[in-house]
């Protein structure tokens, strides 16, 4: 085993020609100038991963040893949380944004130098993060096919998700352990410690120490096609889509969606964002459930993801919410007649796992939408075969629109900081930790995250499935002519039955990482630690009733985690509750993103089709005072409001 630092190895760490290809019918020797070598590095700073991974910009992953520390670090995590033991299934696959396709050929070789036995790599390169998921829990050792037998214990998943990319735009990695979720606060803080003291990272080059020559996978060869990098390792490119197709079979009644496609009336828009979920729409909507190419938008996957902003929200998927009618706030265009308008619009962000619902003329808030599925699980075969819901969880800044609903279902209701690994753990409570068994399961997060127990991981596709049942089930007995059950019917139903909560989240983007921070202080050491006395109330009447910052003792494996979001709750003039969550976003890759999140009660069904920015003006105004947020960070309005 050659060792090696300085320029030489920076060119073996780069390496990129082509290896050994072979299939599983006929399989080769590995080249005998295929080498091992380890490669001296240093501590890089500023690698503590977030609640989904690492990302920065992409120019920081370019920089030397950046990719190769991290992944030589997370390798070593995970052989250390596996007792030791090497992993040897690995997959590796991403969103498709820029400097994808270069990363997978780093990372590979670097599994491969590491003795890891099996690496698949989807054809292209590009996979959903649910459908990541879908491999690990799904793919069985009696599979069938050529393109890779046994079972994934983990996945290395290249995303930044919702954020923009491109050459000066974000990137990121991060880990799915061999539940199929993304690995918990112990593995990422045990992989940030492990960043701060690595000293070598090893790779594998071709043509020995004294002239490497590179090499690459092919990521567009045929499913089944493998390349030996070592004599003990192989790279498998694999069907991106089975497992997951497999996966949404046993959730829904393909047949009745299929029927519900080619009613008359019924018209759907897709917006894929140029995201990775835009193959695995296409795929379903268009080739098993008939319908026609016409009915998606932006479906083709780009590196850039064709400059827009891959977030699925009234702002960035602003042409799909044009289509479905609706103005930039979510309110409907008056002077639009929502019968010539799509039935169900939908859109999915950069990795495919977020989801936006919209109806002709009528936006679906994430916290509605998870409220509507919840009451309705007997469309929704995954949870009907099996009596119902076993539980149902949200994040705390998600409104309470589900606990409504959840208590007068009797469903057992979870709240939970943000972040998918604790909807995970609640998931896997049984399968884990001998718990309770809380599946069939159904979580969501107030960032139009919504997914169930099928795999580990929210799956924007699946929740554009579940609407679709619901819809199906509810034009059951409407004859061919009449006009069908729509969205705003069936949400409007929900809101006689059960109430509104008003619901809307204000994002400042880019803002000053001290100025925002000072912001949260201020909420914190001025009404949260009690330093001050409470405000009288404004003009509007509305008082400020306390404030505090939530925290979380997990009830599966009684771990604590603090510091997850400051509430402030409030009274309104009628004397219904109010709150503002504000958070900071652990996503982004520069600056700071505050959030702030606004939620009111009103039980009087005359009252509910006000916009939700508009019935939440005052209260909007009333906390922004407070915080002095414009005082503070120099906005006087949100980057976006949703």
């Amino acid at each position: 085993m050659g060792r090696r630092s300085g320029a030489a190895a920076a060119a073996a760490a780069a390496a990129a020609e082509t290896a050994t290809t072979t299939t599983n019918e006929d399989k080769n020797d590995v080249d005998v100038d295929v080498e091992v070598v380890v490669v001296n590095t240093s501590p890089i700073g500023g690698m503590r991963p977030g609640t989904s991974g690492l990302r920065k910009k992409v120019g920081v992953w370019k920089t030397e040893h950046y990719v190769e520390n991290f992944v030589q670090c997370l390798v070593d995590t995970a052989v250390a949380s596996n007792g030791g033991r090497m992993i040897d299934t690995i997959v590796v696959a991403g969103d498709g944004r820029y400097y994808n396709d270069e990363a997978i050929q780093t990372i590979a070789r670097i599994l491969a130098a590491n003795g890891i036995r099996d690496i698949w790599i989807p054809q292209h390169g590009i996979m959903s993060t649910p459908a990541v998921s879908a491999v690990i829990r799904r793919r069985k050792s009696d599979g069938g096919g050529n393109d890779g037998e046994g079972i994934a214990r983990g996945g290395i998943v290249l995303t930044a998700s919702h954020n923009p990319g491109g050459p000066d735009e974000d990137f990121g990695i991060k880990y799915n352990d061999v539940l199929g979720q993304p690995a918990g606060e112990e593995f990422t803080e045990a992989l940030y410690e492990r960043t701060m003291k690595i000293s070598s990272y090893r790779t594998v080059v071709r043509g020995g120490s004294s002239s490497p020559s590179p090499f690459v996978i092919d990521l567009s060869s045929p499913v089944g096609t493998r390349y030996d990098l070592t004599p003990s390792s192989t790279v498998t490119i694999i069907d991106p889509y089975r497992n997951y197709l497999d996966a949404l079979r046993s959730c829904f009644d393909f047949d009745s969606l299929r029927a519900l496609c080619s009613r008359a009336g019924f018209e759907m828009m897709f917006d894929g964002m140029h995201g990775a979920g835009g193959p695995f729409a296409r795929r379903v909507l268009v080739d098993e459930l008939g319908l026609s190419e016409s009915a998606l938008m932006r479906c083709d996957p780009l590196p850039d993801f064709g400059g827009c902003h891959p977030d699925p929200n009234l702002t960035y998927a602003s042409e799909l919410v044009s289509r479905m009618g609706l103005s930039p706030d979510g309110s409907a265009i008056p002077t639009l007649d929502p019968s010539t308008l799509p039935t169900l619009g939908a859109a999915n962000d950069g990795d495919g796992d977020r989801n936006l619902i919209a109806g002709a003329g009528f936006f679906v808030t994430p916290s509605d939408s998870l409220a509507v599925i919840c009451d309705n699980w007997e469309c929704i075969p995954q949870f009907a075969m099996r009596g119902g819901l076993g539980g149902v969880a949200r994040s705390m800044p998600s409104s309470a629109a589900l606990d409504v609903v959840a208590e007068a279902r009797g469903i057992p209701c979870f709240v939970t900081p943000t972040g998918w690994k604790y909807f995970g753990n609640l998931m896997s409570s049984r399968e884990s930790y001998d718990g309770t068994d809380y599946g069939p399961f159904l979580c969501g997060e107030e960032s139009f995250g919504t997914g169930s127990d099928h795999i580990r991981e929210k799956d924007g596709l699946w929740a554009v499935l579940a609407w679709m049942s619901i819809l199906s089930k509810a034009n059951e007995g409407i004859s061919d002519g009449e006009a069908l059950v729509g969205v705003r019917d069936i949400v409007r139903r929900h809101w006689a039955k059960y109430g509104r909560h008003f619901y809307c989240r204000y994002d400042y983007e880019g803002v000053d990482s001290d100025a925002a921070n000072q912001v949260m202080n201020t909420i914190r050491e001025k009404f949260v630690e009690g330093g001050a006395a409470l405000p009288d109330g404004s003009d509007s009447g509305i008082k400020l009733v306390d404030a505090v910052e939530f925290s979380y003792i997990d009830p599966v494996d009684g771990s604590q985690t603090s510091k997850q979001g400051l509430i402030l709750n409030f009274k309104l003039t009628t004397g219904d509750p109010a709150r503002v969550v504000f958070r900071l976003s652990g996503t982004g890759s520069s600056g700071a993103t505050v959030r702030m999140y606004l939620e009111q009660y009103e039980k009087d069904p005359s009252k509910h089709d006000m916009s939700a920015p508009v019935a939440l003006k005052d209260l909007a105004e009333e906390a922004l005072r407070l915080v002095q947020m414009e005082k503070t960070t120099g906005r006087d309005a949100p980057t976006v409001i949703t």
